[in-house]
């Protein structure tokens, strides 16, 4: 009777164990900690469904790996999509067979390693034949912008990335990578589809691109990789958005909206892109393509107004290096550009970055039945060098189009009708091959999660509400820290506000004078404004005054962190008045430190008078490898007299090309004993390095330093037009580019007394390149 009653009770243990185990894959595990995650791991066998509780995992790595089967994967997963985020230092390895990954959230921190979600454990244990689906890396960012990690690293074979919400990486290194260093990671035979790729904004040195296939030390392997039906929304890092470095790729309906770069096939052969849409809403510097190596294949792909130009055009075909090792650049051969749709694009780049190395022209590769229609300019082909290797057929212009390629074009008289799918779409008669876009494109909502919001976060400068501060001691200081981001605090007409404490601007914040007379900001630190990270600044009609400035040298209006800033930021400054900065040598306006980057800075209708120091000093990115401190300077209709340093030094080094800032625009504006202090390092008015676009336009020197600027790397765009050169040292250009000035005068520009408006009889009156006054303009 025993023995029947011990037999019954293992028979029911064994049936309860059974029970718990299909219990287990039909419900889930359900863990709480990250020890009851790895004992679930641990025990894990095919079918098993994993689920993290709901709430914050903070400081989590996760190790997920196991053996599920092709009928039976096992799955990591969460209680309830969106109430799962994995903070702080946190990050996943996947490793095993058959295991899928589903709707984590990575936010409010950063990987402690050098991926937040990695394919692999280490080089021997990796993922195959699994899957990472709506899961999402938002601003995932290390604080340090130098600091190199990746979001999403791609080893094993067949595995499958789709329909993630991936945005925000602010700091070096690709987004999405997918790695070929093993044999084992080789002709992989992943797929990543129906992604959204979130803003990547503009990095300011190479490391930004948004997805990368390979590397130039497996440029001639297989990888076999689908990128399909992806969203790729503003991914602006740098000008490689996917930069293709091995060979037998496929890119096939993917979406490139307002992207300020390129698809490019920087290493590897067999490429096809296939089908893809490129929009740029003439936004500046979106590209298309750009295709170097051989037998690459671009077909089917629309393109409708792209602005770029040498790189980032919207087609580009470069030249190439003879005898090339592979991760130089191989000459373009046997490739053909078929059935592509251009529609108001700018810039048609042919045998591109053509110079002594680079010497090798394309060869036997074909451009054939595209369809090239401009509205506003008649010549949008630039060629660099011989296209005798290229045939050119059945291509068609515009009816008003004009092309130097003698063969291969015909003139079509075409209408633009809007498609279903709402794309612009060239119809004439003669179009033999009707213009359709694939059903299988991605769009915005195709793609991603739907439980996850794509809206964009970022607040702009003036877009809050205006809150008005007294007269006072510190005043501002207490406003801001009640503000919100984009604020208008707005200043008494005619007072005056001391600061005795540094303003901390950590969010987007404007400052104005309310009236025509403008307050007075006087300050006893070091500086009046901070720009932190994520912090924005615009000032407007403002007069700030270096009276109570402390007797320290090295003084500074506006600075920004001296700690390292992944949010770019933007700097305004309007109608304003900077005085008697003389307290101590070396008094700026604008400071900035090593790490931080600055999308625009614009300074307009100001003026500047006694000061020691500089007015903009950007050349802290001293390591010489195409980084520099901001993308846009404008410089417009300014009075800068009687300072010691530089109006401007700006600094881009090395010969790295995957970046085309800064640019520079300087326009209207009076220079007067300007550069002649002891501490000016640069002995020059405005010293210029690597500036990749420079106007220079419509400006008076008089007693100035010369203008100083040394010309490297990719091609710069230098005009320097109708400025004025009086009693100054003449202007200094060194480097082996080339520039253009024109209209160079060396008259007395005769101004009123009281300001530095022209007399009428002045020789420099209606000068101008838009036929106004040279220097500034009274309105």
């Amino acid at each position: 009777m025993s023995f029947i009653k011990s037999k019954f009770t293992f028979f029911a243990f064994l049936f309860l164990i059974l029970i718990s185990c299909n219990s287990n894959k039909e419900t889930g595990v359900l863990v709480k900690t990250i020890d009851e995650f790895n004992n679930a791991v641990k025990s894990a066998v095919p079918g098993t469904v994993i689920k993290l509780s709901n709430g914050v995992w903070k400081d989590t790595e996760l190790v997920f790996e196991g053996k599920g089967t092709e009928e039976e994967p096992i799955k990591l997963t969460v209680e309830e999509k969106g109430e799962v985020t994995l903070e702080g230092a946190s990050n996943l390895q996947i490793a095993g067979e058959h295991l899928i990954v589903e709707g984590l959230v990575f936010k409010n921190g950063y990987t402690p390693t050098n991926a937040v979600i990695s394919f692999r454990k280490n080089r021997e244990e990796m993922a195959n034949n699994s899957r990472l689906t709506e899961c999402v890396i938002d601003n995932f960012n290390n604080p340090e912008r130098q600091v190199q990690d990746y979001w999403i690293t791609i080893y094993g074979k067949n595995n499958r990335i789709d329909h993630n919400h991936i945005s925000g990486k602010k700091n070096l290194g690709v987004t999405m990578i997918v790695g070929l260093d093993t044999e084992e990671s080789r002709e992989n035979n992943h797929k990543i589809d129906h992604n959204y790729f979130g803003p990547r904004p503009t990095f300011g040195n190479n490391g930004g691109e948004t997805l990368r296939i390979g590397t130039s030390h497996h440029a001639l392997e297989n990888s076999n990789t689908l990128v399909e039906s992806n969203y790729f929304d503003r991914c602006n890092g740098e000008h490689e958005i996917i930069s293709n470095k091995a060979c037998q790729n496929t890119f096939k309906y993917n979406t490139f909206f307002e992207c300020t770069g390129t698809l490019t096939m920087r290493h590897g052969n067999e490429t096809l892109v296939d089908g893809n849409v490129f929009i740029g809403n003439n936004k500046p510097s979106t590209g298309g393509v750009r295709v170097i190596n051989e037998t690459q294949t671009v077909i089917n792909n629309y393109h409708v107004g792209l602005t770029g130009y040498r790189f980032r055009g919207a087609f580009v075909m470069m030249n190439g290096v003879p005898n090339s090792p592979p991760n130089r650049y191989v000459p373009v051969i046997n490739s053909k550009v078929n059935n592509n749709t251009f529609v108001n694009c700018d810039h048609i780049q042919l045998c591109a970055g053509s110079d002594s190395e680079r010497s090798q022209a394309p060869r036997t590769s074909e451009i054939s039945g595209n369809i090239f229609y401009n509205e506003n300019k008649k010549d949008i082909f630039t060629v660099y060098d011989d296209i005798s290797g290229v045939t050119f057929k059945d291509n068609i212009l515009g009816k008003n189009s004009e092309t130097s390629i003698k063969e291969g074009f015909e003139n079509v008289d075409i209408k633009l009708v809007k498609n279903e799918q709402g794309f612009l779409i060239p119809t004439s008669n003669q179009i033999k091959t009707k213009v359709t876009i694939s059903p299988n494109v991605a769009t915005k909502e195709n793609t991603g999660i739907d439980w996850y919001s794509k809206t964009d976060k970022s607040v702009a400068l003036n877009s809050g509400q205006t809150i008005k501060v007294k007269v006072g001691i510190n005043t501002l200081f207490e406003i801001v820290k009640k503000s919100e981001a984009g604020d208008i605090i707005e200043l008494e007409e005619g007072g005056t506000y001391l600061l005795t404490k540094a303003v901390q601007i950590n969010h987007p914040l404007t400052f104005k004078t309310s009236g025509k007379e403008k307050a007075t900001i006087l300050f006893e630190r070091m500086m009046a404004f901070e720009i932190q990270n994520g912090g924005s600044l615009s000032l407007e009609n403002i007069s700030f005054d270096g009276a109570k400035s402390p007797d320290y040298a090295g003084n500074s209006v506006i600075s920004t962190s001296k700690n390292s800033m992944t949010e770019n930021y933007k700097l305004f400054i309007e109608n304003c008045e900077f005085k008697d900065m003389v307290i101590n040598h070396s008094f700026d306006v604008l400071r900035v430190s090593k790490g931080t980057f600055a999308d625009t800075i614009s300074i307009q209708n100001s003026t500047f008078k006694n000061i020691t120091g500089h007015i903009a000093a950007l050349d802290t990115e001293t390591d010489d490898i195409g980084a520099y401190n901001v993308e846009y300077f404008l410089l417009k209709n300014n009075t800068i007299s009687d300072l010691q340093g530089a109006a401007l030094r700006l600094y881009r080094g090395g010969k790295d090309e995957s970046t085309f800032g800064p640019f520079l625009e300087v326009d209207h504006n009076v220079f007067d004993n300007v550069g002649h202090g002891k501490k000016n390092k640069y002995n020059a008015a405005t010293s210029l390095y690597g500036v990749q676009v420079n106007d220079i336009t419509n400006n008076i020197f008089t007693n100035c330093k010369p203008m100083e600027m040394h010309l490297v790397v990719g091609d710069p765009i230098v005009n320097i037009f109708n400025n004025n050169i009086y009693k100054s040292d003449a202007i200094k250009i060194s480097g082996d580019e080339k520039y253009t000035i024109k209209n160079l005068w060396n008259f007395n520009p005769e101004f009123e007394k009281e300001n530095y408006k022209l007399k009428k009889q002045s020789k420099l009156a209606g000068k101008g390149t838009d036929e106004l006054d040279l220097g500034v303009i009274y309105k």
